[in-house]
């Protein structure tokens, strides 16, 4: 899958002069737009692709309980009891997100001191370790002691991928990365269901005649799929790179001054490739900007419906579209399929045209155009097309909000602590989208459907917003009345708002 548009015409990274035809740095003169392409295809290769990878399996790992649901974990640890009005399902589902928010802030601190390599393969391994004891629970209390405990690990992880990717490309090459970052996670949840529907198939070697409620074959879903996180992780050890200050010495991934060009591209682009030294103030000081808070609500309508989708889509297949457990499994895979398309084509388009506000707004058009026809629609097979929709327009949404903030935050520790809020309130998201779809409500489940619709109509109402503020923000810069974004160790002045 190609990242730049154009071979003969080198990417924004490689466009090495000044507005004023100034050169910025003499590292950068000694490299042709050959030599700098073949610059950003390592960092493409190793960089992008790993934590892709390494994402594909946090996104299976903390959404196979859905697939175990109906293959047998809820009959099995009493899971469709309710405690309260709330199914222990649910209760299982969210627990998670408890710790998963809690553990994130800290977590892109921990990375720029530790480097990514250490941090992210020794998070992975660990909760592919879980995953692995999750396999072997008997009890509902056992199973939600094991899910916070994967809150713990998989909190560090995403918000400082978010972090890592931001710091190695400038604004308008980042669209299509996450995008593929998102893509492999995407392919998990397409691949999920099959795998999970493969897994099932699985006998128990030693007692093969052994009744399936008292070693079910659910649990290999957990077992094995813990075992691949684990190889994984071990392997990551080797295969991430460090933030671009450090990445001459990252298994001599790049030169000294082949790393020089990638951080003065950064800096002319935003400022703010130089690590800062650790300020506690300014790091709780980007808290001040309200478009943090408004990313951070983006993204929280966003993930709600991503979850609720991951969580309990095989069911809604199964009890509400009449499909047969081993059809559910393998049906949620083709709507992710799509999505993959519509993810990678709308972050091509977002970074050419320099476009985020109006790709999300797309995205929720298509998101709600979905669920209205997967939830009132009379036949099954329309419904189903309407799961296409909804998917493809949610999951696309999860790169295009990352890219949007990612283009209006500037500062090393601002960018930490917007990426930790962004995705915090992702977790907050899980929660919402654990609990949105309840069992009392089957098979129609109308109450989620309504609270999906909301979140897509509240994303387009702060979208407007942002995009009202952003623009008179930057006409003002343009009168010379305000600068924007500029922070105490900025160098670059000119900064504007990307709608």
């Amino acid at each position: 899958m190609a990242l730049h548009d154009d071979e003969k015409t080198p990417p924004s990274l490689n466009e090495d002069i000044h507005r004023d035809g100034s050169s910025q740095d003499d590292y950068e003169c000694e490299f042709s737009p050959q030599e700098q392409r073949k610059i950003i295809h390592r960092v493409d290769r190793r960089l992008v692709v790993t934590v892709g990878v390494l994402y594909c399996i946090s996104l299976m790992d903390r959404t196979n309980l859905s697939a175990a649901s109906i293959a047998g974990m809820n009959v099995d640890l009493g899971l469709n009891s309710l405690m309260g009005s709330v199914s222990k399902y649910s209760v299982v589902t969210l627990v998670f997100f408890t710790t998963y928010i809690v553990f994130q802030p800290p977590a892109t601190v921990i990375v720029r001191y530790l480097g990514p390599r250490i941090f992210l393969s020794a998070i992975v391994v660990a909760w592919g370790a879980i995953m692995i004891g999750m396999g072997f629970v008997h009890t509902f209390e056992s199973m939600a002691a094991m899910r916070v405990v994967l809150g713990i690990l998989e909190a560090g992880f995403f918000p400082s991928c978010v972090y890592l990717l931001s710091t190695w490309y400038t604004r308008y090459d980042i669209g299509k990365r996450y995008s593929v970052f998102y893509i492999l996670g995407s392919l998990a949840s397409a691949c999920a269901g099959i795998l999970a529907y493969g897994l099932m198939q699985i006998r128990n070697p030693i007692y093969p005649k052994q009744d399936k409620t008292v070693y079910g074959r659910w649990r290999y879903i957990f077992a094995i799929e813990g075992t691949l996180t684990v190889v994984l992780g071990i392997f990551a050890y080797w295969a991430l790179v460090d933030f671009p200050d450090k990445a001459h010495t990252s298994w001599h991934f790049l030169t000294e001054r082949e790393a020089k060009f990638i951080i003065n591209a950064v800096n002319r682009d935003r400022g703010d490739a130089k690590p800062e030294p650790w300020n506690l103030k300014k790091f709780l000081r980007g808290g001040l900007d309200i478009k943090i808070w408004g990313f951070a609500m983006i993204f929280f309508n966003t993930t709600t419906v991503t979850y609720a989708l991951a969580y309990f889509l095989p069911i809604i297949l199964t009890e509400n579209m009449g499909f047969s457990i081993g059809a559910s499994q393998c049906l949620v895979a083709p709507p992710y399929a799509l999505a993959a398309i519509v993810m990678y084509a709308t972050g091509w388009a977002g970074d050419k045209y320099h476009l985020r506000g109006p790709i999300i707004v797309f995205n929720m058009i298509l998101c709600i155009i979905g669920i209205s026809i997967m939830g009132f629609h009379t036949s099954a097979g329309v419904r189903y097309f309407g799961v296409f929709l909804t998917t493809a327009g949610a999951n696309s949404n999860v790169p295009a909000v990352m890219s949007y903030q990612a283009n209006n935050i500037r500062g090393q520790w601002k960018r930490a602590f917007c990426s930790a809020t962004l995705v915090g309130m992702g977790g907050v998201g899980g929660i919402a989208g654990g609990l949105i779809f309840r069992f009392q409500d089957k098979p129609g489940y109308r109450p989620g459907l309504y609270a999906c619709i909301a979140c897509c109509l509240l994303t387009l109402l702060i979208v407007a917003l942002i995009t009202l503020g952003s623009y008179r923000s930057n006409k003002k810069a343009d009168r010379g009345e305000i600068e924007l974004e500029y922070h105490d160790d900025g160098d670059q002045k000119g900064f504007r708002y990307t709608y």
